[in-house]
């Protein structure tokens, strides 16, 4: 009996991670590899078709791929393009879609890969169900999906959702985009651990925090201090939750979501960041809303990243195959 797939395509600065997904979203087969961002953009491509010719050989032959899902950091679905990421060096703008179709002759959907992630969120993740919520991935960065009516919102111009940009403090903490103060500076991993050094500076608690440089030092390691109670570490999640909070009740009243689904690194502290964070958001919400926004964690774990590109795909198949 033949098995109905579709390809996911996650793109990231580091790894890309590709998969066979069917629409139940069982993960048939997967693989990683090295995106090796600083290298040209066609030796990108060959690496990728060698992956997925040998994930496909791999299968059996009763594999039938249907479509392609691709998400990627400043991915525009209008242009089919890359444009100007700051992790790969490609340049100002990379043909993804029409490179990945004439590489493999399917159909390419592309979406900014937060966006992927929210759409994996509602059809296989903690979302399930639901049609209004807004998810947030505090990695290195912050990005960050918005569905409204169980639809993913992308804007006039693709980029529709960059919450990480938002801003805290119009003269706070440079950003890499250039702007000042910008949510993500505080409210991810890179963000926290400039919270902790500036607390290092101004406390005078031991920690074991203070015998690490900032490159040695990790969420992980923030974690697991706090965890132990370190009073550092604590008060580096208060301060960021108390931030991110703030800007969530903000986003609240914008789009009156149902729930904000939080994932990547920093989120694995659990309750030590969701504490703050749904104390500080509630503290700061009109009063339409209070005690009516859920706060989650994603059950999804970076194994899962092709999920959101299919999800990707999957959706586009559905809608081209509605009468």
């Amino acid at each position: 009996m033949v098995q109905e797939v579709v390809l996911g395509i996650d793109i990231g600065g580091s790894l890309t991670k590709i998969g066979l997904v069917t629409q139940a979203g069982t993960i048939v087969t997967k693989t990683v590899f090295k995106t090796e961002a600083q290298k040209p953009f066609p030796d990108f491509m060959k690496k990728l078709k060698l992956e997925v010719d040998n994930l496909i050989s791999n299968s059996g032959p009763d594999i039938k791929i249907l479509s392609v899902g691709v998400g990627a950091p400043n991915a525009n679905p209008y242009t089919g393009q890359i444009e100007n990421p700051p992790n790969l060096k490609w340049g100002p703008a990379t043909p993804i879609s029409k490179s990945i179709e004439q590489a493999f002759e399917f159909h390419v959907s592309l979406a900014n890969d937060a966006n992927a992630a929210a759409l994996g969120e509602m059809l296989y993740g903690a979302a399930k169900g639901m049609k209004n919520f807004v998810t947030l991935t505090l990695g290195t960065g912050l990005g960050s999906g918005l569905i409204v009516d169980g639809k993913l919102v992308i804007g006039q111009h693709g980029v529709a959702g960059e919450l990480g940009h938002v801003n805290v403090d119009p003269y706070g903490r440079k950003c890499n985009c250039g702007l000042h103060g910008c949510l993500e500076t505080y409210a991810s991993v890179t963000g926290i651990k400039r919270t902790v050094f500036e607390l290092i500076s101004n406390m005078r608690e031991d920690s074991p925090l203070r015998s690490l440089s900032f490159e040695e030092l990790t969420g992980t390691a923030i974690s697991d201090a706090a965890l132990s109670g370190d009073v550092i570490a604590l008060r580096a999640f208060e301060r960021t939750g108390e931030i991110l909070g703030s800007k969530m009740a903000d986003t609240v009243a914008h789009l009156d979501p149902e729930a904000f689904i939080l994932s990547g690194g920093l989120s694995k502290a659990g309750e030590i960041l969701l504490n703050p964070v749904k104390t500080s958001m509630e503290n700061h919400l009109f009063n339409a809303y209070k005690g009516k926004i859920s706060v989650l964690l994603s059950k999804a774990t970076s194994a899962d990243a092709v999920l959101g590109p299919a999800a990707l795909a999957w959706t586009a198949l559905e809608r081209t195959t509605v009468i």
